[in-house]
């Protein structure tokens, strides 16, 4: 057992101070309580909105930076097509409808189970979507779907040329720049606000 200590001065009933938790002056408060009692009355009421259904509109503006690229690549493509003429646009050129309809039975006879939402999207559609969804060629957002099928050429992954023929198909159609856009392209950039009423 230690010994005691023993003060050396003159005894006093206390050297320490005492704390004391309660009174008026010792009251512990928070800086956050007096200024969220404050806020009751700003948080409107949830109770009270009925019927609140947002509006989904549809905003037509400049195109966003990745539209802009797609649309400068699918541009840059066609003047190269218009000046050379590669071997493979020659040979996409001689692909009959019959050849592209026959490609994409073989397409449908590899699944297990038809097609579920594409009843209404014409072949030409179908095959372009497959191509898109295809990870086998690469990525498909961000690039124009000919410039993505000339680089899966030049990397020899061996692109359907069919896809090729029905791409140059449709540009000589309709030389829109949203054909060359992927589905997937469509989808992530697509401008939509919610408005409620």
């Amino acid at each position: 057992m230690p010994p005691k200590r023993r003060s050396s001065g003159p005894a006093t009933k206390s050297q320490q101070s005492t704390l004391a938790f309660h009174g008026a002056s010792n009251k512990v408060t928070k800086a956050g309580t007096r200024a969220q009692a404050g806020k009751k009355n700003i948080v409107p009421d949830v109770t009270t909105k009925q019927d609140v259904k947002p509006d989904v509109v549809n905003i037509e503006e400049e195109p966003t930076t990745a539209e802009a690229a797609i649309i400068d690549q699918t541009k840059d493509e066609v003047e190269e097509a218009e000046i050379e003429i590669a071997p493979q646009d020659i040979e996409a050129r001689r692909v009959t409808d019959a050849a592209i309809k026959m490609y994409w039975a073989a397409k449908e006879k590899q699944r297990m189970a038809p097609r579920v939402h594409q009843q209404d999207l014409s072949l030409h559609e179908k095959i372009l979507r497959e191509f898109d969804m295809s990870g086998h060629y690469g990525p498909c957002t961000g690039i124009a779907r000919l410039k993505r099928w000339k680089r899966a050429y030049r990397l020899d992954l061996d692109p359907p040329i069919e896809v090729l023929a029905v791409l140059l198909k449709e540009m000589d159609i309709d030389s829109k720049v949203e054909l060359q856009r992927s589905q997937v392209d469509e989808l992530l950039n697509s401008k939509v606000k919610v408005e409620s009423t």
